[in-house]
């Protein structure tokens, strides 16, 4: 049996978590901006329809994150990383995301989380 590389990893995470995640662009002023999203996978990356702010964002400053949050209680976070790009114009503008890192995340620190350098309880899928 093969083993899997990253971006299948992070694919199969995201699928697990399921399709809403919340995206973090930065405005104008430096702020983050955070919304919730549906994404769709076309291939290593992500497509995401979404409102004219965070299009803006992400044409002004492409680098964001995609968030999505335990399904229990002091379970893991996913976080992913990435380079957006906008796609189309309008109403009809997407954004279209390259994965860069992506890792599980929770509070507290494992032995093996601590051996990468990761000050907390950190599985890292991608970068």
């Amino acid at each position: 049996m093969s083993e899997a590389l990253p971006m299948d990893q992070l694919r199969e995470e995201s699928a697990r978590f399921g399709i809403h995640p919340y995206l973090l662009t930065t405005g104008d002023d430096g702020r983050p901006h955070a919304v919730a999203v549906s994404i769709e996978w076309q291939g290593d990356r992500i497509l995401i329809s979404t409102g004219t702010r965070s299009t803006a964002n992400v044409a002004a400053r492409p680098l964001l994150s995609l968030l999505w949050p335990p399904t229990e209680a002091g379970g893991y976070s996913l976080i992913v990383d990435g380079d957006g790009g906008v796609i189309g114009s309008g109403p009809d503008a997407r954004i279209l995301v390259t994965p860069t890192r992506g890792v599980l995340h929770r509070p507290g620190t494992s032995s093996a989380s601590a051996a990468r350098g990761c000050g907390s309880d950190c599985i890292p899928l991608l970068g």
